[in-house]
């Protein structure tokens, strides 16, 4: 990962639209749909977004999968790795 990097990481803020953007391009519907698509409960899933927890590794491919993105751009959406 990028600990030391000089990027810019998202905030909580823009972690949450991003997913909000997201789930509308995908035609999922709410938190709810998009918790159940994934198999996560929709407070693990809002703690994620909100970026009070991190994504376990179990965790990020199905995410990945549902969400239709590369776990690296999962990663910068949720503020773990810099952005580009």
């Amino acid at each position: 990962m990028r600990a030391n990097s000089a990027g810019r990481r998202n905030t909580p803020a823009e972690s949450a639209d991003w997913l909000a953007q997201r789930l509308q391009r995908l035609n999922i519907a709410t938190y709810e749909e998009f918790a159940e698509l994934v198999g996560i409960d929709r407070g693990s899933l809002s703690r994620y977004f909100r970026q009070e927890r991190r994504p376990t590794i179990g965790v990020i491919a199905p995410l990945c999968e549902v969400l239709e993105v590369s776990p690296e751009t999962l990663l910068i959406a949720l503020g773990v790795l810099d952005k580009k």
